[in-house]
């Protein structure tokens, strides 16, 4: 079967949960999460779960061993705590977790984030992988890194990706 086969019989809408990660956005100032909720649902897809966490290991294990459980759930997107700061905790709290690496995600992400902004590019550590054959996404939590995120890539792939994550 070939890729547009693939992508032919993929599901059209997937179920989501939405994790911002920072130390000082409130749900009021989460731009982020609010364009995260809304462009998933104006394209289809369940957004089942959104919340705000600090930058904190424990906070961020312990909602990924309870969402990676949930039947319901096939996608679970992060945005924030990816950057080169001390405070920066997500990519290393959540890569031990994951079964399988999706480097293209990373990949693709930097080179369409170098198109835009430079050389700064090669500071993301924006990933993707497979936890329990459900899909993580995890994205810098700035409002423009997302929006590249979700248009250029998650949108177009997401039904894609959780049909060969479930498979």
């Amino acid at each position: 079967m070939g890729y547009h086969q693939h992508k032919e019989v993929s599901p059209r809408q997937v179920t989501c949960a939405v994790i911002i990660i920072s130390d000082s956005r409130t749900e009021r100032t989460d731009e982020s999460g609010k364009y995260l909720r809304e462009k998933l649902a104006a394209a289809g897809h369940d957004v089942l779960f959104y919340t705000l966490l600090k930058n904190e290991r424990e906070s961020i294990r312990q909602t990924f061993a309870e969402l990676t459980t949930r039947p319901d759930l096939q996608v679970i997107i992060t945005s924030g705590g990816t950057g080169a700061s001390l405070r920066d905790v997500t990519i290393e709290t959540v890569t031990p977790l994951l079964d399988k690496k999706l480097d293209g995600f990373g990949e693709l992400f930097r080179y369409l984030t170098y198109q835009e902004i430079g050389t700064t590019s090669v500071m993301s550590r924006a990933m993707a992988g497979v936890i329990k054959g459900k899909v993580v996404i995890s994205l810098p939590g700035s409002l423009n890194a997302v929006t590249l995120a979700l248009e250029k890539i998650i949108l177009p792939e997401i039904g894609h990706m959780v049909r060969e994550a479930s498979r």
